[in-house]
């Protein structure tokens, strides 16, 4: 298994995050790695996530959602074909701190070809999820900042 970790503090209240997190139709206007993202954020439902990682062309491929734990964590799983060649869990958690919220995203790649992928796409994708990261502490804040 290759695993790729990043996170963030965000000054917002895990159920502001969440908000912003699963209002996947809105991913288009600020998320700058998954650019497009529809579906209903419920288990067993297939999304259609379009990722862009740096320096690369957009890809995209239709998840099924294994977690869906309110203001906690979020969570999919892609698969290259058939199952058990190569394998994304991706993972959005939400941890409540005395700032706000510990945001944790991190994607585990299990399958054959887990390590010849992950060679190819794991700094760029760690990129992205720093990206991502980033834009989604701007906007949380920004909406708490907002509301007063």
């Amino acid at each position: 298994m290759k695993q790729i970790n990043s996170e963030i503090g965000i000054a917002a209240a895990p159920s502001a995050v969440w908000e912003i997190l699963t209002g996947l139709d809105d991913f288009e206007y600020w998320n700058p790695f998954v650019i497009g993202a529809h579906g209903e954020v419920v288990v067993g439902e297939k999304l259609e996530v379009s990722i862009q990682m740096p320096g690369k062309r957009a890809q995209t491929f239709r998840p099924t959602v294994t977690v869906a734990d309110e203001e906690r964590k979020f969570e999919w799983l892609g698969k290259l074909g058939v199952s058990g060649v190569f394998d994304g869990r991706h993972q959005y958690v939400l941890e409540p701190t005395t700032e706000g919220t510990k945001f944790i995203q991190r994607e585990e790649f299990t399958g054959v070809l887990a390590g010849l992928l992950f060679w190819m796409i794991g700094e760029a994708t760690r990129e992205g999820f720093e990206a991502m990261n980033h834009a989604l502490k701007e906007r949380a804040e920004a909406t708490v900042s907002e509301r007063g």
